[in-house]
């Protein structure tokens, strides 16, 4: 059974299911692995527009494997360092993809599964999914960016709040506190998560792209997101996506973006 499952939709919406639902799908080596080599092929794929993660079974993402990180305890911290460097660093490439991404949390998201869902653009969960950073309950300091995360999406307080404690949040109680966009009963969430995955991918693709660097880039101050808006509002008005946009608005009609 493949670790990671890859589904293509005819609009360029990719969906990638964490699949092993026996370990609640743990980080393990394959599916570190396999993840790594999903994100370059989607990273060097120019007909994908929307990247959707979602988890097989009952859950999205149990996080690291503790039993590997119980192993680790025999070897030298600089070795460790460079272990997790590389574990994160594949796990979150995610948050590199030029395309949106969404995280759809379907069940209990732990440590670094959490971190995975929030490293996405968007982040939509079952009412009764249990979102938890449990890291200093279990003698860890927390890891995947937990310390960046946690505060850029829901606020200092909350990731506080979730951090010394270990408390859960539901799917319900995390849209409440800003740390997901919207949640949904169960049933429903991959419905309306692939529906706002469709509305995104049928946008302009050039402008979708140079949208999200805007977002990722955090602009010191208002001249500075000036200069970056002044350069690439036009690099999208010469394009042929925007010809068609406002033909398709002016003859009411969907637009058929092409991507140049």
């Amino acid at each position: 059974m493949s670790e990671l499952l890859f589904d293509r939709s005819d609009d360029g919406v990719v969906l990638l299911t964490l699949n092993q639902p026996e370990t609640r799908n743990a980080m393990s080596d394959a599916m570190t692995a396999r993840w790594r080599a999903a994100m370059a092929e989607l990273a060097d794929d120019g007909d994908v527009r929307c990247v959707v993660v979602t988890g097989a079974g009952s859950a999205f993402s149990s996080g690291g494997d503790l039993a590997w990180i119980g192993e680790r305890g025999t070897e030298a911290v600089p070795r460790l360092r460079d272990r997790m460097l590389a574990f994160y660093r594949s796990w979150l490439a995610v948050a590199e993809l030029e395309v949106p991404t969404i995280a759809a949390v379907n069940g209990h998201a732990v440590g670094a599964g959490l971190c995975l869902a929030l490293a996405c653009d968007l982040v939509y969960a079952a009412d009764d999914a249990k979102l938890l950073a449990p890291f200093t309950a279990l003698g860890l300091h927390p890891g995947m960016a937990a310390t960046y995360l946690l505060p850029r999406r829901a606020g200092a307080r909350v990731a506080a709040e979730m951090l010394f404690t270990g408390q859960p949040l539901t799917g319900a109680q995390a849209a409440v506190k800003g740390l997901v966009n919207e949640s949904f009963p169960k049933n429903d969430l991959m419905s309306e998560v692939l529906t706002v995955a469709a509305r995104i991918a049928r946008n302009a693709p050039i402008a979708t792209r140079l949208t999200k660097v805007a977002l990722n880039q955090e602009h010191q101050d208002l001249e500075a997101a000036l200069r970056w808006e002044s350069l690439a509002q036009p690099v999208t008005m010469v394009s042929a996506d925007l010809v068609e946009g406002l033909a398709a608005h002016r003859e009411r009609r969907m637009p058929k973006f092409t991507g140049s």
